[in-house]
Parts: structure tokens; sequence; C-alpha cells
């Protein structure tokens, strides 16, 4: 995996799940959402934006959670971008 564009925030991890996700799929050779580093960095500053993506993901909605993720990984992918 390439590294991400602010080596600082990658480097320094705080204590939470995210850090402790990133380290096991680190560990195993995994790839990952690279934001990850992000929530890692400010938990606190993040959890909001965690929250954000649940509910648009999977809150109550006219398209389906199946569709919405589709139109992610289809998004993501014309940005080269990995979810």
């Amino acid at each position: 995996m390439e590294p991400m564009f602010l080596p600082d925030v990658e480097a320094n991890p705080q204590p939470s799940p995210w850090a402790t996700v990133i380290e096991g799929m680190q560990k195993l050779g995994r790839e990952y959402p690279q934001i990850w580093h992000l929530f890692a960095f400010k938990p606190s500053a993040t959890e909001h934006l965690a929250r954000f993506t649940q509910e648009i993901l999977r809150g109550e909605a006219p398209l389906t959670p199946g569709l919405r993720e589709l139109i992610a990984a289809y998004t993501s992918g014309r940005n080269h971008c990995p979810f």
C-alpha cells in the first residue's frame, strides 16, 4: 500500500479502535481505506464523520443500503480509491 499524503498523520495514531484495526490489517498485509489513519490520528474529531457515513450508507432512505454501497464502490473505483 502506498503511503498517504500526510505521513505525520499516518505515523501518529492515538489509542482507539481505529488504531487497533489498522494494526491488525497491517499485520495481515491487507489493504484498508487510508482515511482510517485520520480517524486514528484524531478520534474525537472524526467521530461525527464515522456516524455520518454509517447513517448515509445504512440509515432509512429511498435507496437500499446495498444500492448505496454499490454507488459508493463505483464512485471510489472511478476515483482509483479502494472502497
